[in-house]
């Protein structure tokens, strides 16, 4: 049976994601969904992106737009006003990943990779958004703001009006366990810092979980 997995925050963090993705085993019919957040704050931002790039060639890749993922955009396309509070957000070590201060040094290719990413995906019995959603309004009415920037840390919604569980990412659990509200899961479980990045089978409910130095935590 094809399998839908959904993978958190990234966050530069280039060991995590390739140990996550030995474990998943991806194959071909399966759909992977990244929740964004591929670039600031770990080391290795360039990679992240490259390997995303590839791995959309061995299954199906949704790739989610995450905040941290719009604000490189901004800058590239000319929004400079932000370039300093981006520094301070994470996007040194981004800049330092492609060894240049300079954001319209970032590769088209990997340009193209987060113009193309999507605000939202869902399933029959499942959606995924980068931050949070408004609970009455469908998807497709949803402010922008709303998915890239809301967190639940700072609210957290009722049931969405579709009936389907939200699989979100954003609001990073220092725990490092999921956050999970039975109609919400949030899966962002710190990677970049003493954490895990996370990866949820979200029908068949496996979990895997890694550290940013790509180490297996126990038997999940």
């Amino acid at each position: 049976m094809p399998r839908t997995v959904a993978i958190g925050d990234i966050h530069g963090c280039l060991a995590a994601l390739e140990a996550i993705l030995a474990l998943v085993r991806a194959r071909p019919e399966d759909t992977i969904v990244t929740l964004g957040d591929y670039i600031d704050r770990g080391p290795d931002s360039r990679g992240v992106i490259e390997r995303l790039l590839r791995l959309g060639q061995e299954c199906r890749l949704i790739p989610l737009l995450g905040n941290h993922d719009e604000m490189l955009l901004k800058l590239y396309d000319g929004q400079t006003e932000l370039y300093v509070d981006w520094l301070l957000f994470g996007g040194n070590t981004t800049l330092g990943s492609y060894g240049s201060m300079r954001p319209e040094d970032v590769p088209p290719a990997h340009i193209a990779f987060l113009r193309g990413c999507r605000l939202f995906y869902e399933t029959e019995r499942h959606f995924f958004v980068h931050g949070n959603y408004l609970a009455e309004l469908p998807l497709s009415a949803q402010p922008a703001e709303t998915l890239l920037w809301d967190s639940l840390k700072i609210r957290q919604p009722g049931p969405h009006c579709s009936g389907k569980t939200a699989i979100v990412g954003h609001a990073s659990q220092r725990s490092g366990e999921i956050l999970d509200l039975g109609y919400v899961k949030c899966i962002d479980t710190r990677c970049y810092g003493e954490g895990w990045l996370t990866a949820l089978d979200v029908e068949g409910g496996q979990v895997w979980q890694v550290d940013k130095g790509g180490q297996r935590r126990g038997i999940c």
